[in-house]
């Protein structure tokens, strides 16, 4: 798959602003992030199927950081950065979330993954990104070892889904390993 079958826009909105930028986007977005909701939702989340007013909170939330993946017109999935850490001038490091078409699963999504990453290291300049994924979830998890995520930790219990207690993984990659402490 090259990367020119695919683009990354932002899609913003700030009410208060009166910023809306590729709003024409948000049923699409809508419409993937309800089919997958069960797969990306805890039993606290302040989304359900029927928020509409949910969503647009959260993207007004993580503005300007809400990157929609287009092939032609269509909405690929998503990504967006949300528990930025640094200033203004230099973000450190981000969580990372995403969600795709089923269509896209596989090779796309695996290549999408990595070059929002570039994205994230070379144009935001960011060092560090996270992922936060349950441990059944092993198509995140494959996607995450292709990208050189490795897993840092397992929060044990650390919430609830469908009234069951859940264990989060946690992963992580660097920009540059040298940043490391020892």
């Amino acid at each position: 798959m090259q990367r020119q079958l695919f683009r990354f826009e932002r899609l913003m909105i700030n009410r208060q602003a009166g910023l809306f930028h590729n709003i024409r986007y948000f049923p699409q977005v809508m419409k993937l992030y309800i089919k997958y909701l069960r797969h990306l939702e805890d039993d606290f989340s302040m989304f359900s199927e029927r928020s509409l007013e949910g969503m647009v909170e959260f993207i007004e939330r993580v503005t300007p950081h809400f990157y929609l993946v287009l092939a032609d017109n269509e909405v690929c999935g998503f990504f967006c950065l949300e528990h930025l850490i640094g200033s203004a001038k230099q973000i450190h490091s981000a969580k990372v979330i995403t969600c795709f078409n089923k269509k896209y699963w596989g090779t796309f999504t695996k290549y999408a993954a990595r070059a929002f990453q570039d994205f994230c290291f070379e144009e935001l300049g960011l060092k560090k990104l996270k992922a936060l994924v349950y441990p059944q979830n092993s198509r995140v998890k494959a996607i995450l070892r292709v990208c050189g995520f490795k897993r840092e930790a397992c929060l044990r219990a650390e919430t609830r889904k469908n009234g069951r207690f859940q264990d989060i993984e946690i992963y992580s990659v660097f920009n540059n390993k040298e940043d490391l402490c020892n």
